[in-house]
């Protein structure tokens, strides 16, 4: 409803002597003896309910508002399903974001690895800091521009929002940094296919861990670096890292064909290693007293394809399990005298690329195929090779084919055994929660958009991402790498 215009106040416009009275004005239009002196201080009941806020009726002023705006479209658009058009970008809707940052490089790093830090678990404060490894792929006639980034990313703040009234505008302050890069190259003459680090505790508890990485290398080397002085050059200003120090611990050539399959186990302290090759063989290499390392030269053998993904038991320290583009995971005893698979079981009629142990319920095994489909499977139910061949073939207890293109990494988050980050070709990097109940009526309702299921808790666009990693340390921080840069 309008309101009534406040009347106007008495403003005499000659200054009164002492005891008179102001003389009200004759206007020439009177007002007759049957017109109502209020007529043109109320709206009548259809300008009451017509006026809009600019005084126009509404359906008006709508029409008008329809006319004049973009055209929007109002489906859902969905990363990885809805396809963008021609001169369209996808931005991050911030607000959903706790932690949010971007990083290039001079070239790709399709592969790296977390490293653990001497800073404290559960970290909730900002600006965070982490370390982390990764290796290059420069292109093929500039391959000696390859290098082993040994990176300290520092400054991270969280994202700008509103903040509760009661925070401490001190602690504001020190979270609205800039994010700093630090780096220590390490030479390559070849491109990185996988990279992964190790720590084992130092007999001096002051001292930092002695941190190793493995490299495979796509000149079919295995490259095993001691990168702990180029962490503790970060942390020590004017410390020189001498090439010496930059040259590999031991350069291992079992392999005969280039592979990607790389895993420390998490129970060896000083060193146990796997790789996995393109011609199915898996090399088992351990790091003996004075700092030796030591190859077995008989490999295990089984696969029918390249070994895709290999890993560690987290809780039997002689059992391991590896991926293959043959469909197959298989798991191993590294005591077997045969060097052939306990287990195996046909997963995916495609190329099974990653898998993920998981490191809270040892008996769940996480896999992701060239299909774009990823399950969760338990290891319980899988019988040795040499049992009844009659025993139906075991079945996933969740199965998720969201994705329309491969898989290229999958991992379990550290602490909560019912969260898993997956990456895929179709630019996505997902959170699933895999604790929600499809019989959740709650749980079901996806605000109308088709085929999404409910245990998926995030999308998170990044173009051509190839790998993530949860930080082990930061609760909920997930960092990927991609083509085109890392998040």
């Amino acid at each position: 409803m309008a309101k009534r215009p406040a009347e106007e106040p008495y403003a005499p416009s000659e200054s009164l002597k002492k005891g008179e009275r102001p003389v009200q004005s004759q206007d020439n239009d009177e007002v007759g003896p049957f017109e109502d002196e209020f007529e043109d201080e109320f709206e009548s009941e259809d300008e009451i309910f017509e006026a809009g806020v600019d005084g126009r009726p509404d359906i008006e002023r709508e029409a008008e508002e329809s006319r004049d705006a973009m055209e929007v479209d109002q489906q859902t658009f969905i990363p990885g399903r809805s396809k963008l058009k021609a001169g369209e970008s996808l931005s991050p809707d911030t607000s959903t974001y706790e932690m949010l940052h971007t990083l290039s490089t001079t070239w790709p790093c399709l592969s790296f690895d977390v490293v653990r830090d001497s800073l404290g678990s559960n970290r909730k404060t900002y600006p965070a800091t982490l370390y982390a490894v990764a290796g290059t792929q420069a292109e093929s006639t500039r391959a000696k521009e390859n290098e082993l980034m040994v990176m300290k990313l520092s400054g991270l703040s969280r994202m700008d929002r509103d903040r509760d009234e009661e925070s401490d505008d001190d602690d504001d302050g020190d979270e609205n940094t800039e994010p700093i890069l630090e780096t220590k190259s390490i030479p390559l003459t070849s491109t990185t296919n996988r990279v992964r680090a190790h720590q084992y505790p130092q007999s001096d508890p002051s001292r930092i861990p002695t941190t190793f990485t493995a490299t495979m290398t796509e000149a079919a080397e295995v490259l095993i670096h001691d990168i702990t002085p180029h962490l503790s050059s970060f942390d020590n200003p004017g410390t020189m890292i001498t090439p010496q120090q930059s040259r590999p611990s031991a350069t291992l050539k079992m392999h005969k064909a280039e592979g990607y399959a790389v895993d420390w186990s998490p129970l060896v302290t000083q060193g146990k290693l796997l790789t996995g090759d393109n011609e199915g063989k898996i090399f088992v290499t351990t790091c003996e007293n004075g700092g030796r390392w030591t190859t077995d030269n008989r490999p295990f053998t089984g696969h029918q394809g390249s070994v895709e993904d290999i890993q560690w038991s987290p809780n039997e320290k002689n059992v391991f399990a590896s991926a293959s583009s043959d469909g197959t995971v298989k798991v191993w005893d590294v005591r077997s005298k045969s060097r052939k698979p306990a287990v195996s079981v046909t997963v995916s009629s495609t190329d099974v690329n990653v898998m993920s142990w998981s490191h809270q319920t040892a008996h769940l095994l996480a896999t992701g195929a060239d299909d774009g489909e990823w399950a969760v499977w338990d290891l319980r139910q899988w019988k040795p090779s040499s049992s009844n061949a009659s025993n139906p073939a075991p079945k996933p207890v969740a199965s998720f084919n969201f994705n329309k293109e491969q898989i290229t990494s999958i991992e379990w988050h550290p602490t909560d055994d019912s969260i898993v980050a997956v990456a895929a070709g179709d630019n996505t990097l997902t959170l699933w929660d895999l604790a929600v109940e499809l019989d959740d009526e709650e749980s079901r309702d996806t605000a109308g958009v088709q085929d999404v299921p409910p245990q998926l808790l995030f999308v998170h666009y990044m173009e051509m991402v190839k790998e993530c990693h949860w930080h082990p340390q930061i609760p909920g921080c997930v960092m990927g790498t991609g083509g085109g840069g890392f998040g």
